[in-house]
C-alpha cells in the first residue's frame, strides 16, 4: 500500500520573542539578599506562567481570540489520517492530556499554542540572578491576527512584572496563518494528480507548522499547493534526521502528474 498523500490547507502562524529581564545591576550573594530582593529567573518564570496553557494543553481565551471552528468536510477528512495517539507516540512524545491525541489534528491545526523554547540564567552557584532570559513562541491558528496577538501576549507578559523590573523583548518572527478553501481549482488538480501518483484518495488537512512565504503568497490571492511525503520514521527537525528513497520516488511522479495537470489551468487575469 502506497502512502495517504494529503493537501495541506491550512499553516499556522506566528509570533516569537527573545525575553530578556533584568532585576538587578550584577547578580547578589543569596546568603546576604536572597529572600530581600527580586530574581531575574523568578520573575521570568512567574511571568510566562502567565500565558503558559492550562492542564488541558489549551491556552487562555485572550490568546485564542479570532480562531474559528474547522469545517464539518476538514473533520471528515481528518478521520482518515492516522489517530493522533499514534502520531504522538510514533514521535516519541507524551500527550499534554488524556484527551489530546483524540484531538491531535484541531489542536495542531486550528488552535494556537504557546512554547517556551529555551530559558536561561544564573550560574551554579549560590547566587541571585540579576538577568534572565527566555525564548517563547506563539503559533497562531487560521483567523488570527499576527498583529493583534502580539500586542495581547505582550501586554500579559508584562502586567506580571513587579515595579522597578526591566524588561527588553526582540522580535525574532511575525507570521500570519493561512487557510485556503480545498475547492479552488488549482487545488483540486493536485488532489487528482496526487491520487494517480499514489493510488489513494487524498486528504486535506492543516499543518502545524509555520510558512510565512505562503501567507505572503495567498495575501495576494495565489492558491499555494502544499505536500510532500515525510513520513514520522523520518524524525523531522531531530539531529538524526532523514529522508526515505520511498518517499523521493513518490514524490517525484505526484510531481510529475501535478505539472501536467496545472498545464491545464487557464491564466491569471
Amino acid at each position: 500500500m502506497g502512502p495517504l498523500p494529503a493537501i495541506t490547507v491550512g499553516l499556522r502562524g506566528m509570533v516569537m520573542l527573545e525575553l530578556t529581564v533584568r532585576t538587578a545591576e550584577r547578580n547578589l550573594h543569596s546568603g546576604l539578599f536572597g529572600g530581600s530582593v527580586l530574581n531575574a529567573l523568578h520573575v521570568l518564570h512567574g511571568a510566562i506562567a502567565e500565558v503558559l496553557p492550562g492542564p488541558d494543553g489549551r491556552l487562555r481565551e485572550e490568546l485564542r481570540e479570532g480562531i474559528g471552528p474547522p469545517s464539518p468536510a476538514e473533520l471528515e477528512s481528518w478521520g482518515r489520517l492516522l489517530p493522533g495517539d499514534e502520531v504522538i507516540a510514533e514521535a516519541g512524545g507524551r500527550p499534554v492530556h488524556p484527551g489530546a491525541g483524540a484531538e491531535y489534528y484541531e489542536r495542531n491545526g486550528a488552535d494556537a499554542s504557546l512554547d517556551v523554547n529555551e530559558i536561561g540564567g544564573g550560574e551554579a552557584r549560590t547566587i541571585v540572578p540579576g538577568e534572565a532570559h527566555a525564548t517563547i513562541s506563539l503559533r497562531l491558528a487560521p483567523g488570527q491576527d499576527p498583529g493583534r496577538m502580539h500586542e495581547v501576549l505582550l501586554g500579559l507578559l508584562r502586567s506580571a512584572l513587579p515595579a522597578g523590573v526591566e524588561l527588553e523583548v526582540s522580535d525574532t518572527a511575525l507570521a500570519a496563518p493561512t487557510l485556503f478553501r480545498p475547492e479552488e481549482p488549482a487545488l483540486q488538480l493536485a488532489a487528482a494528480a496526487l491520487r494517480r501518483a499514489c493510488g489513494a484518495e487524498p486528504v486535506f488537512m492543516r499543518s502545524g507548522g509555520s510558512i510565512p512565504i505562503v501567507a505572503e503568497m495567498a495575501a495576494r490571492g495565489y492558491p499555494v499547493i502544499v505536500s510532500g511525503f515525510a513520513l514520522g520514521e523520518d524524525r523531522i527537525h531531530a539531529p538524526d534526521e532523514s529522508y526515505s528513497l520511498h518517499s523521493l520516488r513518490w514524490g517525484e511522479a505526484a510531481a510529475r502528474e501535478l505539472f501536467t495537470a496545472l498545464a491545464a489551468l487557464p491564466p491569471r487575469a
